[in-house]
């Protein structure tokens, strides 16, 4: 079983795959960033997690802004929340003093993969403090980017412009790098049939989960006009813990920090000439999505 540390921002989605990476991997913590909602808000969510899971998954706070912008946030999308005003479990579950940031440089040994799942201020924080930590762990499983066109701009992914600049730095740091971007995540969607599906299983998690996702398909349906939404961060945990269910290109990925209308784009190089660029990340192009999206709901069936 894969030993995980999971760098998120709950979160309907990110909520979802912390249940989902409990069930498929050894989850040996939980940090915590700003991104869907602020960071004392995704942290509330983490410990929530650990609640429902009756889960001893120590959690700890990270960074509450980007390393050089103001925050962003996606309550738009996921509630004021975070979890689209589901109603909460009381607990007295509390995170760890210790700050989220020397977790990430202390905890990891080199069978761990970080599985990021918001934006990577944390991740960069970390090897900005320690070049060579890249080298202590196994590798970085991300949820962010796109080979194709964004969803906060129309070039760039929320969870890399949220932090641009933590991103570029996670892309140059020579870490072993698999990315699962919106071209990959966007193949993996729930309907009113996921609904239907959940309101059959008998479990806490899948009656906490259920109006969770249900409200993230009246967004959608708000927004866009579709009710369908991609499950985007479970990705990332599968790509890890069941990796035969995606196919995955090695490409030169960089993020594009000045222009004025692409801040936040991952720079795909998917050229076919002999002038394509050193590849430096694994990219997920495609995803078994009928398998994952059994897996997810698989996951949810526990007491």
């Amino acid at each position: 079983m894969e030993s995980l540390i999971i760098d998120c921002d709950p979160g309907v989605d990110d909520m979802v795959a912390i249940l989902l990476a409990h069930h498929v991997a050894n989850v040996k913590g939980i940090v915590t960033v700003s991104g869907n909602v602020p960071v004392d808000t995704t942290t509330k969510n983490a410990l929530l997690a650990t609640e429902l899971l009756q889960s001893d998954t120590p959690v700890y706070q990270g960074s509450a802004q980007p390393l050089e912008s103001e925050p962003v946030h996606s309550a738009h999308v996921h509630g004021s929340d975070g979890l689209g005003g589901v109603p909460r479990i009381e607990h007295r579950r509390r995170p760890k003093a210790k700050d989220g940031v020397d977790f990430l440089l202390e905890e990891p040994t080199p069978d761990d993969w970080i599985v990021a799942l918001g934006p990577l201020t944390n991740v960069a924080s970390a090897i900005r403090r320690d070049p060579s930590w890249v080298n202590r762990i196994r590798g970085i499983s991300l949820m962010g980017g796109s080979t194709t066109v964004g969803n906060i701009t129309p070039t760039a992914e929320f969870n890399v412009y949220a932090d641009p600049e933590a991103a570029a730095c996670v892309f140059e740091s020579g870490a072993s790098i698999q990315m699962c971007g919106l071209n990959l995540t966007h193949q993996l969607l729930i309907t009113d049939e996921t609904i239907k599906e959940l309101q059959g299983i008998d479990s806490d998690l899948a009656q906490f989960v259920t109006p969770m996702l249900n409200f993230l398909l009246y967004r959608m349906e708000a927004l866009v006009g579709r009710r369908y939404a991609a499950m985007h961060d479970p990705c990332a945990v599968l790509a890890v813990t069941h990796p035969a269910l995606f196919n995955f290109e090695k490409q030169s990925v960089h993020v594009e920090l000045c222009g004025t209308l692409t801040r936040g784009m991952t720079v795909c190089d998917q050229r076919t000439t002999r002038r394509r660029e050193q590849p430096n990340v694994q990219v997920a192009l495609e995803i078994d999505a009928e398998t994952a999206r059994s897996l997810v709901i698989g996951s949810l069936k526990s007491p």
